[in-house]
C-alpha cells in the first residue's frame, strides 16, 4: 500500500501554500464570533421608577427601542423596576444597578445623591430642573359621587372612608399630606387648627398601603373606601379601566408635582452605558414621547403637546413647594421626619383612640 508522503505535504511550496491557507482559516474563525456578536448584541438599560409610571415608561421604552433599531440598526432593551418612590430610592442606594432613576419626589433623588451615586451638580440637570412630565393630587370617587366629596374639607367629615398611601414610604402619600396642608394654609388656618384638620382626615383612613398602585387596588378592586387620593395620571387610568364605575373630582387646590428623572452617574460609568442612558433620557423630551406621556395621563412639559391635549387636563390651581417649606430637606424633616407633623398627627389619633 502506498503511504501518504507527509514530508512532501509540508515541504517547499506546498508548505508555504498550506501555511497561508491555515493562517487564513484561523483568521476567518477569529473574525466570525466578533461579527456575530456585533449583529446579535442587545444593549440594555435599567430604569428604576415609582409605582404609577409602569405603563407610560413601558410605552416609551417600546418607542425608544423601535427608533434605536430604525436609526442605529441595533437592538436595545430597557428593563423596568417599580415600587413606592422612597423604597425604590433605598433599593438603588443599597445596590440596585439603575442606569436611569425617576421618583415622585426630589427628596428621593437627593437620597441617592447622598450615597455618592450622582455627580456634583445633579440638581441642576434638565431632568431635575425641568422634568418631562407633571401631575397633581386629585380625588377618585365612585359613580355618582354618593358622598358628595368636592374639596379637602369634605374629607374631614365623620364616617368618610379615605384611601391614601403611607407618607412615610410613598411619594404619593407625602404629596397628599402636603396638598391638604397647603389647602389649610390658603384658608388661613392656624398651625393648631391645621393639625386638628389633618387628624380628622387621617382618622378616616382605614388602611395605608405602601404605594399609589397598591392603594388603587384597595379602592377599586377591594372596594374599600369612598375616595382615593391619587395622582391625576392614576385617576385617569382608573376611570378608563372602570368603565364608568369611577369619577374624578378636582379639588380647589393641589400641590404641583414634577417627578425628577436622572442618569445614575456611578452606575452608568461602571457599566459603560452613559451614552445610551443620556440618549434615552433625552428621548422623553421629544414629540413622540411627549404624546405618550400625555396619552398616559401625565401633563407633558412641551407647551405644544400640552395644547394638543388640553381637553384632557382641566385647569388646576397648583401651588409650589415653597408654600409649605423653604426646601425639600426642610419639608422632609419637618413633616415626615422622626416626630415630624405626620408622626404628631398619628400620635394624637392613637391617644384619642385610647380614651
Amino acid at each position: 500500500m502506498k503511504r501518504f508522503n507527509f514530508e512532501l505535504l509540508f515541504s517547499g511550496t506546498n508548505a508555504a501554500f498550506l501555511g497561508g491557507l491555515v493562517a487564513f482559516f484561523l483568521l476567518f474563525l477569529a473574525i466570525q464570533p466578533i461579527q456575530k456578536r456585533a449583529v446579535s448584541t442587545t444593549l440594555e438599560l435599567l430604569h428604576v421608577s415609582f409605582d404609577p409610571t409602569r405603563e407610560v415608561i413601558h410605552e416609551i421604552n417600546e418607542a425608544f427601542a423601535l427608533d434605536w433599531q430604525k436609526f442605529k440598526g441595533g437592538k436595545v432593551k430597557i428593563f423596568q423596576s417599580h415600587g413606592g418612590s422612597g423604597s425604590q430610592a433605598r433599593s438603588i442606594a443599597d445596590g440596585l444597578p439603575a442606569d436611569v432613576a425617576s421618583f415622585a419626589l426630589f427628596t428621593d433623588m437627593e437620597a441617592i445623591a447622598k450615597k455618592k451615586l450622582l455627580h456634583s451638580g445633579w440638581e441642576k440637570t434638565k431632568g431635575v430642573v425641568s422634568p418631562p412630565w407633571g401631575t397633581a393630587i386629585v380625588f377618585l370617587v365612585r359613580k355618582g359621587n354618593p358622598k358628595k366629596i368636592m374639596d379637602w374639607n369634605d374629607l374631614a367629615q365623620p364616617g368618610m372612608g379615605i384611601i391614601t398611601p403611607n407618607p412615610k414610604i410613598s411619594g404619593n402619600g407625602r404629596l397628599v399630606f402636603l396638598s391638604a396642608w397647603g389647602y389649610m394654609l390658603e384658608k388661613g388656618l392656624s398651625d393648631s387648627e391645621a393639625r386638628e384638620f389633618l387628624k380628622n382626615i387621617y382618622k378616616n383612613v382605614p388602611v395605608m398601603d405602601a404605594s399609589a398602585r397598591a392603594s388603587q387596588v384597595t379602592f377599586f378592586q377591594k372596594k374599600i373606601g369612598d375616595v382615593q387620593l391619587s395622582f391625576e395620571s392614576e385617576a385617569l387610568m382608573a376611570v378608563q379601566e372602570s368603565e364608568g364605575l369611577l369619577e374624578i373630582v378636582y379639588p380647589s387646590i393641589s400641590i404641583k408635582v414634577d417627578p425628577p428623572i436622572a442618569v445614575v452617574d456611578v452606575n452608568v460609568d461602571s457599566k459603560g452605558t452613559r451614552d445610551l442612558a443620556e440618549i434615552y433620557l433625552n428621548f422623553y423630551y421629544g414629540t413622540e414621547a411627549q404624546r405618550i406621556i400625555a396619552k398616559n395621563g401625565y401633563r407633558p412639559s412641551d407647551p405644544s403637546i400640552a395644547k394638543e391635549f388640553e381637553s384632557k387636563f382641566p385647569p388646576m390651581k397648583l401651588f409650589e413647594l415653597s408654600v409649605v417649606g423653604n426646601s425639600w430637606a426642610e419639608v422632609q424633616s419637618g413633616f415626615f421626619g422622626e416626630d415630624g407633623i405626620f408622626d404628631q398627627v398619628f400620635k394624637a389619633i392613637r391617644n384619642e383612640g385610647k380614651r
